[in-house]
């Protein structure tokens, strides 16, 4: 598949003009997300730029601590390139990010696009990043994710770098890229909003400096809710554990960004802000849901957070709202147990049916009983766990053309999914997996499909999973978000919140060709 963009431009628009560009674009070229179809978000690593300078023996990479480095293991070849994380813990690569939507019962492309990098990118080999979610609108779906400010394609360890915030001088990337007193390397996390028409806007936000954002959504309020974790230095100072977590930001051009629950700490000897050290997230009947299933800290578990007034928490209301664990869900702490879980992406089927992506990463009990898609429903306001689906996933191996090594299937990471109406649920979700290479974040996974009965309790013995789409060497599916068919009598009016705010918008027009 080829595929060549032109024509860029940007324009500054304020509120009510929002609405009718959104709406114009719409009308002219509405090609994304139409209904009844499956938008992904891919990233394809490319030995370009910083990395294609790697020299294995001679180039010096950030070392352990500030003030370090290290020496390359290899150049940036893509079956090696990876094993520089050996002695740069903070490795990774910046790469494009790409956004096709596919028809559901086909898997054929309706339409594709990649957005330019120079505006904003996405990390390879960041298995957490690129989650999607998706709104309605009164002009159609919009689709939110993270991504980085200015990014590039080919940049070094761009994923652990500082905001334009704060800098960390005990960051080891800092120190390394930029460590005289007047020197940066810096770029902000942005939230990506992409519309049917292929057009987005960003937002740079002033958070999860040292590490990355996951996902972001745009609530009924017309602000931005995002999820991620920062600091990758060795102290706590508060510019960085009050930007993490939770976060809440106004869609415009002015970066911004604030904390929610900013004192939350699940485990209160754990290290300052990685409590918080939160990735799935999305949006239901008026409240927000993420998960937390990585990192030595906190309990990996799924939570939610109070509604101050009963409504969403703003930046002036953040510091009233009370991030808490969703009663029945797991309480072990991380550390201790080293994870019976490890949540990744969330699904309700309806108010007492919650679907969860497991990522297979924790211990022996995560990994056999727990990875996959597990089924929990809501009785007298507690969650259980009904069964978890495995078949056809979990131990699943393959080879891939062009890439060394084999793989295995562990877990899911994102996930989305359509409630039928024969009373059924079908899922598409990204697969973890394991294999022998430098960095697993940096292994060809897949997405893969399967249906459940929604009212099944016990665990089924004919459904199992099956490949979707996938695998090619040096391609990472992020995210995946189901857009159902349209219904225009119910398009939510979710514009209210964008109100005097100015916007950069970038159009890209995609010619696709496949060969």
């Amino acid at each position: 598949m080829a595929i060549s963009n032109s024509c860029r431009f940007a324009l500054t628009i304020s509120c009510s003009a929002f609405a009718l560009a959104f709406a114009a674009n719409a009308a002219r070229a509405a090609n994304y997300i139409q209904g009844d179809s499956l938008l992904i978000s891919t990233t394809t690593y490319q030995d370009v730029g910083a990395v294609a300078n790697l020299v294995a023996g001679t180039s010096l990479l950030p070392g352990a601590n500030a003030g370090e480095t290290s020496t390359a293991v290899s150049n940036g070849a893509l079956n090696t390139v990876w094993n520089n994380a050996s002695v740069d813990s903070s490795f990774g690569v910046t790469s494009a990010i790409s956004l096709s939507d596919l028809n559901v019962t086909t898997g054929a492309v309706l339409a594709s696009t990649s957005l330019n990098p120079s505006i904003v990118s996405t990390s390879f080999s960041s298995k957490s990043e690129l989650g999607l979610n998706l709104t309605k609108t009164s002009t159609g779906y919009v689709a939110t994710f993270m991504g980085y400010a200015g990014g590039g394609v080919g940049n070094l360890d761009v994923s652990n770098s500082d905001t334009t915030a704060y800098k960390d001088t005990t960051n080891p990337v800092t120190s390394f890229f930029a460590p005289g007193a007047n020197q940066t390397y810096a770029f902000n996390r942005s939230v990506v909003a992409f519309s049917a028409n292929g057009s987005f806007t960003t937002t740079q936000t002033l958070a999860y400096g040292g590490n990355n954002g996951r996902s972001a959504v745009l609530a009924p309020n017309g602000l931005y809710y995002t999820t991620g974790n920062s600091n990758n230095g060795s102290g706590t100072p508060t510019q960085l554990t009050t930007t993490t977590g939770l976060e809440v930001a106004t869609p415009g051009s002015t970066p911004n960004s604030t904390m929610i629950d900013p004192t939350f700490k699940a485990v209160p000897k754990d290290k300052a802000g990685k409590s918080s050290n939160f990735r799935g997230l999305t949006y239901y009947d008026g409240n927000l849901y993420f998960t937390k299933g990585s990192g030595s800290n906190g309990i990996d578990t799924v939570y939610t957070v109070s509604n101050p007034d009963g409504q969403l928490p703003t930046s002036s209301t953040a510091n009233a709202a009370t991030v808490s664990v969703l009663p029945g869900f797991p309480t072990d702490s991380a550390k201790v147990t080293g994870g019976d879980y490890t949540p990744f992406g969330l699904f309700f089927a309806n108010p007492t049916t919650l679907y969860v992506a497991d990522e297979g990463t924790g211990n022996t009990t995560d990994a056999t009983e727990h990875a996959g898609l597990e089924k929990w429903t809501l009785s007298d306001g507690t969650w259980s766990l009904d069964y978890t689906l495995q078949a056809g996933l979990i131990g699943d191996t393959y080879s891939v053309p062009g890439w060394d090594f084999g793989e295995t299937t562990i877990g899911l990471r994102n996930l989305t999914g359509e409630v039928n109406a024969n009373g059924t649920v079908t899922f598409f979700a990204t697969t973890s997996t394991t294999s022998g290479s430098g960095d697993n974040g940096a292994d060809p996974n897949e997405i893969v499909k399967i249906t459940d009965v929604l009212g099944d309790t016990s665990l089924p013995t004919s459904e199992k999973f099956s490949v979707f789409d996938g695998p090619d060497a040096g391609l990472r599916y992020g995210g995946v978000a189901f857009a159902a068919a349209p219904e225009p009598s119910t398009w939510a009016m979710l514009l209210l919140g964008f109100g005097g705010l100015g916007f950069v918008g970038y159009r890209k027009r995609s010619a696709l060709s496949l060969g």
